[in-house]
Parts: structure tokens; sequence; C-alpha cells
């Protein structure tokens, strides 16, 4: 079980980032990544990791989403929006989410845990918007109505060319409402997203 943010204070030796836009140092970022590559594996193995952040910064409860490739294919993606805990667990358990509870895929297996290429979202806080306010390429979105909930990361319409109103018509069709929901009374919630991955390593 992960432990509350406030429990661990050891300080994480890291210079600051290189971009002043970023807020996760080099460092930091490659921790993470290990983090999500060893939760996966240590699952598979039937072992246990550390949950306890080494760092103040890692231990901020943050909403945070793990997507997975193999050869280049998406293979899972699970994440937490509401910042339910620290973001080094966050990493953890969306990690092993987006290995073994994405219902769209099989669980991966031993075999293909070397093979895998993590990239990471790191959520701000949501915020309430207008439909004319939701910017491609800036903002996540979240819709929400009548109980049901759909959620696309920043990169999404960037990655399938989407203008604005098909961003928000896709995000209706992932929340299962209609496409029209974002005009029709739907709550729209942003965010940003700090995305990092594997690639930057290589």
């Amino acid at each position: 079980m992960c432990p509350p943010p406030e429990g661990s204070s050891t300080p994480l030796t890291s210079r600051p980032p290189a971009d002043p836009a970023q807020e996760f140092s080099p460092e930091e970022r490659a921790l993470l990544l290990r983090l999500a590559h060893q939760a996966i594996r240590a699952t598979l193995e039937h072992s246990e990791i550390s949950l306890v952040a080494p760092s103040a910064h890692l231990a901020e409860p943050r909403g945070a989403f793990t997507t997975l490739y193999r050869h280049g294919a998406l293979r899972g993606c699970v994440g937490y929006v509401a910042p339910v805990a620290s973001l080094y667990c966050t990493v953890v358990e969306s990690a092993r989410g987006a290995a073994f509870d994405d219902s769209r895929f099989q669980p991966v297996t031993l075999e293909e845990a070397d093979e895998l290429d993590v990239s990471l979202s790191i959520l701000s806080p949501l915020k309430r918007v207008q439909p004319e306010e939701v910017e491609v390429g800036r903002h996540g979105l979240l819709v929400s109505l009548a109980g049901y909930r759909g959620l696309l990361l920043p990169q999404v319409p960037v990655e399938h060319g989407w203008d604005r109103i098909t961003f928000l018509e896709q995000t209706c069709r992932k929340a299962g409402l209609p496409l029209s929901a974002w005009r029709t009374g739907a709550r729209l919630e942003v965010f940003t997203a700090e995305v990092f991955g594997d690639q930057e390593l290589k």
C-alpha cells in the first residue's frame, strides 16, 4: 500500500530541469521511468519494491498516466486524474495498471517486459472551462455527464491531427456519450501534462 505523501523526506540530489518550463529534472525523469519498469517486472516476478518516495517532490500527490508501447505500438495506458497518492506511488500503480489491467490488451508477459517503452504523463490539477477555451496541443480533456467520464491526454489530438471540435467530440465518444454532449451540458475540465519517456534516455 502506498504510504502518505508526507511519509518521506529524504532529499533526492538532482540538478534543476534543463528547461525552466519543465518541473522534473533529468534525474527525476530517469528515476520515474525506471520505477515504472521495476513495478511491472516486480509484479511478473512476484517480488516487492519500495513505495517510499526518495524526495519530498516525488512524494507530492499528483495525477499521472503510464503509457506502454511495444515495437512502436500501443500496449496499454492507465492512470489517475485525481491526486489520490504520491506521484511515486501513482507511477507504480499506473504502470501496473497499464501492463495488466487495460481491458483492450492481454496482460504483459515476462517475455515482453524488456521490450516495453514507457511514457509518463504527469498531470496538473483539473480546471473547468468553456468549449472555446480548450487548446489542442496544450490541454488534456476530461468530459463528464450523468456518471459517464472520458479522458484524452494532451498528445492524443496532436498525434491524430484533430482540431478542437474533433478533440471535444472524441473525448465525448471516449466517455460513451453522444459526440455533441460537449454542447449540451457535459462538464469540461482541462489539464496540462509534462510528458517524457524512455526514448529521451536512448
